[in-house]
């Protein structure tokens, strides 16, 4: 435009020092309590106006972030079968399940820290072949060493997917609007995440499970023509050789080495291994030890750091960290354990267990959507975390009340109040940490917290397996005629259904189903503590002004016509 330069375009210079003298510390909004003031009353600020290839270019993300979301979870009612077909062990199954989310987990922020030196759209063509080979080779596949090598692969692609999506949103919108296209990609994460599980138990009962992964290939198509044709992203071009001397290898070798040793014995501690073995305790201890060393390394000798410290110098920020890894912990928690209650205690079959998950994960999308609306259009984001984490604390507290005689009309009621709590707090939390760090460092506050979710997620299966194991084993040894098998049937939680549908009906069966339901009980009343925690937490959130130029270097460019500039900018001006 003729009249007013976009910051999208200024060289990254400018950019930085314009962050350093007017952005080195975000003020907090002193006038939170007063009304915030629109986008049009601050004319500082360019309009936020997305044309339609904004739009389809947005779409494409969504289209990606959704299949990553359906492959996630749905080989995980598919694995029974799977192993029965191809001849593999309940191990080998466990960790073709597993496998991706950890990749997944570990290499998000390498992928995300890569798209600030490489450009965000070469990553996320990265992530897509990744997960494309992952998905063609998991689909070919006929034993369970190709699949868990497949699953890795597709778990790095699919960690750059939903870590890359969120940053180019972050780059495409202003923050003040960010909160409602948030909550669209983490509606799209949601409805993933409900689907997954009915389309891969459809298909591997009905069609077969090598379909759960040639799925994958038409989202991949279309998401990558769209990408192509409308994804169009400003980007600082310089030589492959000077991309590669930016790249932090000693960080993302220390990174990778010690969050991948530090999250698979909390994997397999209690499943494959006990947890005072050394095969769990010693892999652990050591990789905490590199992950201190790995901090020091970004604080003091990484010229360009593959996860800026910066980002967590700010109490607001701090604390939301803390509160995301405790949202991954309950949200992987209750989506995990609550479908083995269905199957376990009232006798579901795995897709009517999904079935039964849509009163907890059919109100995460609309919580967020509007959440995410109402941020935009007030300004303000604190009254959405500390609803999100009441609605959530009193949520997790609804369900330590399932019994094994609860009532259709109970648990439906039961389970909506914890959907509602987490859907508010995905938008919330984004924002939140958006708005407390300083302009030059929006990408990388997005990354982390992209990370710091997925890290809950991986722990909350592992604190929610050490919390079943203890109190199954305590509660049936309470029963004599279980006694003598508590060891073996408190192992696994995933296990141990099927065990009780192979029983007849009868005492045996009734005394497993109330062990059940009271081990479950005690994971509930741990996730209640972590949300009054969080809740408790937030309470340090300040409010910071969301009316924020936009200011990056990958920004989107939007094309318009040379009449639609004219008629924006008006006639130039003549000098006399």
């Amino acid at each position: 435009m003729a009249a007013t330069i976009s910051t999208q375009t200024l060289p990254s210079s400018i950019l930085e020092s314009r962050a350093d003298l007017t952005d080195s510390k975000p003020k907090e909004d002193s006038s939170s309590e007063q009304n915030v003031p629109s986008v049009s009353e601050n004319p500082d600020i360019e309009a936020f106006n997305p044309g339609w290839r904004f739009m389809l270019a947005f779409s494409s993300l969504s289209i990606i972030t959704l299949m990553a979301a359906l492959d996630a979870t749905s080989i995980s009612v598919a694995l029974p079968i799977m192993a029965k077909l191809l001849g593999g062990s309940a191990i080998e199954a466990f960790w073709s399940g597993t496998s991706f989310l950890l990749t997944s987990t570990v290499f998000q922020p390498v992928l995300g820290s890569f798209s600030h030196i490489f450009g965000r759209k070469p990553l996320i063509y990265l992530s897509l072949i990744l997960f494309l080979i992952g998905s063609i080779v998991a689909a070919l596949a006929n034993n369970f060493t190709v699949i868990l090598v497949a699953r890795s692969i597709q778990g790095i692609g699919g960690g750059g997917i939903i870590c890359l999506t969120e940053i180019v949103v972050t780059d495409m919108v202003p923050l003040r609007e960010r909160g409602k296209w948030f909550s669209a990609i983490s509606g799209m994460w949601a409805i993933g995440t409900v689907g997954g599980p009915l389309l891969g138990g459809g298909f591997a009962q009905n069609v077969s499970w090598r379909w759960i992964f040639w799925i994958n290939l038409p989202f991949i198509g279309i998401g990558a023509v769209m990408i192509t044709l409308f994804l169009q992203l400003n980007y600082k071009t310089s030589s492959f050789m000077a991309k590669l001397r930016r790249v932090d290898w000693i960080g993302m070798v220390l990174f990778l080495g010690s969050t991948t040793g530090f999250l698979i014995p909390i994997t397999w501690g209690g499943v494959q291994y006990p947890w005072d073995s050394w095969r769990t305790l010693v892999p652990m201890l050591v990789s905490a030890a590199g992950l201190v060393v790995f901090v020091l390394h970004q604080e003091y000798v990484a010229p360009e750091p593959l996860i800026r410290t910066s980002v967590f110098k700010n109490t607001t920020a701090a604390v939301t960290y803390l509160e995301t890894v405790i949202h991954g912990i309950i949200l992987w928690s209750v989506l995990y354990y609550l479908p083995l209650y269905y199957e376990a205690v009232k006798g579901f079959t795995p897709i009517l267990s999904g079935i039964a998950l849509f009163p907890q994960t059919f109100t995460v999308a609309p919580a967020a959507m509007a959440v995410g609306a109402a941020i935009a259009m007030t300004g303000r984001y604190r009254w959405a975390i500390w609803s999100g984490w009441v609605l959530t604390t009193f949520g997790m507290g609804l369900l330590i009340l399932l019994k094994t005689d609860t009532t259709t009309v109970q648990w439906i009621f039961l389970n909506l109040v914890g959907g509602l709590g987490t859907g508010i707090l995905f938008p919330a939390m984004a924002i939140t940490t958006q708005a407390s760090a300083v302009s030059a460092d929006q990408a990388y506050a997005t990354n982390i917290f992209s990370f710091l979710r997925a890290f809950g997620q991986t722990i909350g299966v592992a604190i929610g397996g050490v919390i079943f194991q203890n109190q199954m084993k305590k509660k049936l040894l309470t029963f004599p005629l279980l006694a003598d098998k508590a060891a073996e049937y408190s192992k696994d939680a995933a296990g141990l259904v099927q065990i009780i549908k192979s029983l007849p009906h009868g005492e045996m069966r009734d005394q497993l189903r109330a062990s059940y339901t009271d081990a479950l009980k005690y994971i509930w009343i741990v996730m209640t503590v972590l949300a009054a925690v969080a809740l408790i937490a937030s309470a340090f959130t300040k409010a910071y002004p969301l009316d924020r130029a936009l200011e990056t270097e990958q920004g989107f460019k939007e094309k318009r016509r040379s009449k639609d500039v004219e008629a924006v900018d008006g006639p130039a001006k003549t000098e006399a």
